[in-house]
């Protein structure tokens, strides 16, 4: 994810938080990571708690998410069902562990559902896809010596979901009024959770605070859009009048609509420059235009991993400017290539928010 400036009122996060009478909000630390925590949330309901996420599959995880739980007056024994937001591990890494201990049913998006599916790959295919997708995007060889090799690769097999929710769909949590909201972009089926009676969002990694989603092409394929998705899942909630935002991550936040717009015009940005990009270079391939684009901190200072992560972003931004018709993809010996078409400039699709 990608930081971003955004004037919020930042709270103190704590073990567990009421957020309202039977709802709370649990910090599990995600270890070794600049995020810090994944803000897992606790519903409670006649048949036992109901989580929205769980965390990292990690001990120090694992009891983090103990200890919230039992900071709520309840068990992880008690827990009824886990809704994932989507398939990240920080979010659905423990779903796993917390049905066999607890028997809850665990529910998803089909299109997550998929995702799970195919990521049940063995490292070396993780590997092999990988570094197929830094070579086609021109990556140089000392980043491709130094990316992890199969042994150094540590894969978790999340779990497949009992339970298959779609838009608009009532999540199975008794006496709280909880829609399911399809909101594509981060992942194809990322999900985020409308509290009709307390008029919350609870917004997974779709609106973060002060965080730009990651938006990536994955595997660098030729296939899809997940920019022109994103994007529309802001547009629908840019007209939103919910009352507050509990996202995984930072902090609540109120003004989903405004923060929605924030992020549509963030991207809009991003686009222009990245057609700026290579309208200013002589065909570059996708690696030349993300050491090129503005991240977070310097390109020299990104790990390889963090680098191919940023690459799929590129690629996302790449995408979505060659379905508009603003970039065509070239060759440069076996390479993929992208120079600007003739009087090509970003422009905002008409009706955004």
């Amino acid at each position: 994810m990608e930081a971003e400036r955004h004037v919020c009122e930042a709270e103190a996060e704590i073990a567990a938080e009421v957020v309202r009478p039977g709802l709370w909000s649990l910090q599990v630390v995600i270890p070794d990571n600049p995020l810090g925590y994944t803000l897992v949330y606790l519903f409670e309901t006649r048949r036992g708690p109901v989580l929205v996420d769980t965390g990292w599959p990690h001990p120090d995880s694992w009891q983090a998410l103990l200890d919230g739980i039992m900071g709520t007056g309840h068990r992880v024994e008690d827990v009824y069902g886990v809704l994932s937001t989507h398939h990240h591990n920080d979010h659905h890494g423990l779903a796993g562990r917390v049905r066999e201990v607890s028997g809850a049913w665990v529910a998803m998006h089909e299109a997550d559902a998929r995702e799970v599916e195919r990521r049940g790959m063995a490292d070396e295919d993780w590997y092999r896809v990988t570094r197929a997708m830094m070579v086609a995007a021109g990556a140089p060889q000392e980043d491709l010596v130094v990316l992890l090799k199969p042994a150094e690769v540590q894969r978790h097999f999340p779990a497949n979901p009992d339970r298959l929710l779609d838009d608009g769909e009532q999540a199975d949590v008794p006496g709280w009024t909880l829609e399911a909201v399809w909101t594509p972009g981060h992942t194809p089926g990322h999900l985020c959770f409308a509290e009709q009676t307390h008029q919350l969002l609870l917004s997974g990694d779709h609106l973060l605070p002060d965080l730009t989603p990651h938006i990536g092409l994955p595997g660098g394929t030729a296939v899809g859009d997940p920019l022109a998705d994103y994007l529309a899942s802001l547009h629908r909630l840019a007209s939103s009048s919910f009352r507050e935002v509990l996202p995984a991550h930072q902090h609540r936040f109120c003004d989903a609509a405004a923060r929605a717009r924030a992020l549509v015009d963030h991207h809009e940005q991003r686009l222009a420059s990245v057609l700026a990009i290579v309208a200013a270079m002589p065909g570059p391939t996708a690696w030349e235009v993300a050491e090129r684009m503005e991240w977070n901190r310097p390109w020299s200072a990104l790990s390889v991993r963090t680098r191919c992560t940023a690459l799929t972003e590129a690629c996302a931004h790449l995408r979505h400017l060659e379905v508009r018709g603003l970039v065509l993809r070239g060759e440069r010996g076996q390479l993929p290539t992208w120079t600007a078409a003739a009087a090509g400039h970003w422009r905002a699709p008409k009706g955004r928010p």
